[in-house]
């Protein structure tokens, strides 16, 4: 038994109350602390990295485990098949169909603020999307994993822009400036064995410092101008040198037809002169009417009018009726 005093409101009063059921009270408290501490459950997407009195024992897979109670193991649970993303010289309040972005800080345009390798400035403004690829190195081996990567994003950042020129900054660089960076920032941090796989470097936004964006920006139109000027150019080019080639093609080629034609029209008239020439030496006489009969067949067809004479005849003028022709006329 043990005597204990409570305050009641007619004043002091001792109570009298036995050991046994205090100590079974205790003794189950204890007994759910120490059964609530020795299991744990890893989610869908994450692992749980294990210690034991602070070192790394393992990494267990989701579902359920059990652990030594009493904070003797402890449990991190890691997310593994998430994307994290980290932005710079911009910070997204709320992602939705119109994604609300926190208005620009002093603190945002000098992570943004950039020296080109011409000593010009431009303001970046990107983000890093990343995932934990090796979670007990993503604990142990650096300290601060999100601020280190950070820091290194930056300064990759900053050196990637540092080696161009602004105008390469600004307009065509950009695709090769994110690759860059991508590579450089996993080489960095493969060196720090961080465990982070960087997915994706995104420049969401690269303009001049404000004081000069006005000039920038005839600039850039300008420069719009003559692209367009140089493409409406080669469009003109393009329509017009293949229709000339055309013609011209076509032109030649119906040169070269008719030379063909006259070649072999005049190879074919010398070989039928030839063969003409052979048989007339062979006999003259029947050659020459040959002849003769061979063109009077192709004139006297054409001839509208056709009078047979006898050679006895002295003057065929008579049998002609010259008056009937001229009344034709």
């Amino acid at each position: 038994m043990a005597k204990i005093t409570i305050q009641t409101p007619d004043g002091p009063r001792e109570v009298t109350i036995p050991w046994k059921p205090v100590v079974i009270v205790v003794v189950i408290i204890l007994g759910f602390l120490i059964v609530n501490s020795t299991y744990y459950t890893i989610q869908t997407g994450e692992v749980g990295v294990e210690t034991r009195f602070g070192k790394y024992l393992k990494t267990t897979p989701p579902g359920l485990h059990f652990k030594l109670p009493w904070g003797i193991d402890d449990v991190t649970p890691v997310k593994v098949d998430y994307v994290y993303k980290e932005e710079f010289g911009y910070k997204t309040i709320e992602a939705d169909v119109q994604t609300r972005y926190a208005p620009e800080s002093r603190k945002m345009e000098d992570v943004s603020l950039m020296l080109t390798g011409d000593l010009n400035c431009a303001l970046l403004t990107w983000s890093i999307q990343y995932d934990i690829k090796d979670p007990r190195a993503y604990l142990f081996n650096i300290r601060e994993p999100i601020k280190t990567l950070r820091d290194m994003s930056e300064s990759v950042m900053r050196e990637a822009v540092g080696d161009r020129s602004v105008t390469d900054v600004l307009t065509s660089g950009k695709e090769a400036i994110m690759s860059e960076v991508a590579v450089m920032l996993q080489e960095t941090l493969d060196s720090y064995k961080a465990g982070i796989n960087i997915r994706e470097v995104v420049l969401k936004a690269v303009n001049p410092p404000n004081e000069v964006k006005a000039s920038f920006n005839e600039v850039n139109q300008a420069q719009q101008e003559k692209e367009k000027a140089i493409e409406d150019a080669w469009k003109e080019y393009n329509t017009v040198i293949p229709e000339a080639e055309g013609v011209a093609k076509q032109m030649v080629s119906e040169a070269e037809g008719y030379e063909a034609e006259r070649k072999n029209r005049a190879l074919g008239d010398v070989a039928r002169f030839n063969n003409l020439l052979v048989e007339y030496q062979k006999n003259k006489e029947i050659m020459r009417w040959r002849l003769y009969i061979e063109a009077m067949s192709e004139v006297l067809p054409k001839v509208e009018r056709k009078t047979v004479i006898d050679s006895k005849v002295q003057s065929i003028l008579p049998l002609l009726d010259l008056n009937s022709e001229r009344g034709e006329k």
